[in-house]
């Protein structure tokens, strides 16, 4: 009875369920405790200000779990979004080009310096920590260069600015969320049916049954509780349909298939015909893109760009940290979009805990430093565990 009871945990820790439920978990416990500690923690003013304050870090870990993935890391991921913040702040606000036009531009450009990033690494065989490193003084020069003396940019386009003050109501709110579960409910059934027919290993049914009700009863909670403050933020639903756009790329496509057997092994990668330049290049161009996803939806809630908001701020190690606490690997070839998402929101839980518990910003340093150093022994101990076998 036990032996069963155990293969079953190891099934379903192999699966994104097994590495789901964790964060999950931790993340009901700290709110839990802030809300015992901190009543108006759980309150749904306090909540919304929770997910939007965590938009930024999330939409950068989302992205920067692509290269993860392959095994390589971006360390200037957020100094790319704050580049393309200080591009749209400058082209909209300094230039008179319209709001736009202006994003657009941010959008192209953070996927260009993505690009080139990845193209040094693949062509040159740099590693990642090095390029990225240099890229991250690099682009925190040019954003200081393009900001000026002055060091920031008021933001006060209307189109910018409703990227993060536009709500939806109530029944609309209710409906993007239906929309998205039975989007969600989609993709799992496509994928199982796709997956049959090419005769490939699935998850088991009860798991993907519980993945569907846990992502259902997530997203119907989060509705409701944003309902009764303002509504559902614009910011949220942009975030979550890029994410549910990189998590179906990564997880039901051959382009995400390559991803992770890159990641997992680039050499055996390599001899079944997977171009390793080509997925380097693609998945730092993403994270570019994703990046000044970032930097848009910051400056928008910000109303202003400045360097200490993004490239000179803690945004890098939050990014990062938020992907890790997510369950993925740096080793590569093991993670998950969705769980960026969880990991942010647990960075944000402790820091908005934090800041109603009255500590100082040195603590909470401390207490995010401490989460990702677990997150990252926990990480190493299961993939030696995994290398054992």
């Amino acid at each position: 009875m036990f032996e069963n009871i155990k293969e079953k945990i190891g099934t379903l820790r192999e699966t994104q369920l097994g590495s789901f439920v964790p964060v999950l978990l931790a993340l009901v416990a700290i709110w839990i405790y802030f809300g015992i500690a901190e009543p108006v923690f759980l309150s749904p003013r306090n909540f919304y200000f929770l997910f939007m304050q965590s938009a930024v870090v999330g939409t950068l870990a989302v992205g920067v779990t692509l290269v993860l993935l392959l095994g390589d890391i971006d360390l200037s991921i957020a100094a790319v979004s704050g580049v393309c913040a200080a591009t749209l702040a400058v082209l909209s606000t300094k230039m008179g080009v319209s709001a736009p036009i202006a994003c657009l531009v941010g959008l192209a450009f953070g996927a260009l310096l993505g690009g080139i990033t990845g193209t040094i690494i693949a062509f040159i065989r740099i590693p990642s920590f090095v390029v990225t490193l240099a890229g991250l003084l690099a682009f925190q020069g040019l954003m200081m260069r393009i900001l000026g003396i002055h060091g920031a940019i008021n933001v006060r386009d209307p189109f910018i600015r409703g990227l993060s003050t536009t709500t939806f109501s109530n029944s609309i709110g209710l409906i993007l969320a239906c929309t998205g579960i039975a989007i969600f409910g989609f993709f799992i059934w496509n994928n199982r049916r796709a997956r049959r027919a090419k005769k490939l290993e699935n998850d088991l049914l009860y798991v993907s049954i519980i993945k569907f009700l846990f992502f259902s009863v997530l997203v119907i909670g989060a509705t409701l509780i944003l309902n009764a403050y303002r509504g559902v933020p614009l910011t949220i639903i942009i975030l979550l349909g890029i994410t549910g756009f990189l998590g179906w790329l990564t997880t039901s496509t051959s382009y995400g298939r390559s991803l992770f057997a890159v990641g997992g092994n680039a050499e055996s990668a390599r001899r079944v015909g997977i171009s390793i330049e080509f997925m380097r290049i693609s998945a730092f161009a993403i994270v570019g893109f994703m990046a000044a996803v970032g930097g848009i939806i910051g400056a928008s809630r910000y109303a202003s760009v400045s360097f200490n908001a993004f490239a000179g701020g803690p945004l890098l190690l939050e990014a990062i940290g938020a992907a890790v606490i997510g369950g993925t690997s740096l080793f590569g070839g093991r993670g998950s979009v969705w769980n960026a998402i969880l990991g942010a929101l647990v960075i944000g839980s402790l820091g908005n805990g934090l800041d109603l518990a009255g500590a100082r910003a040195a603590d909470k340093l401390m207490f995010s430093g401490a989460i990702l150093l677990i997150a990252v022994a926990l990480d190493a101990v299961t993939r030696g565990g995994e290398n054992r076998k």
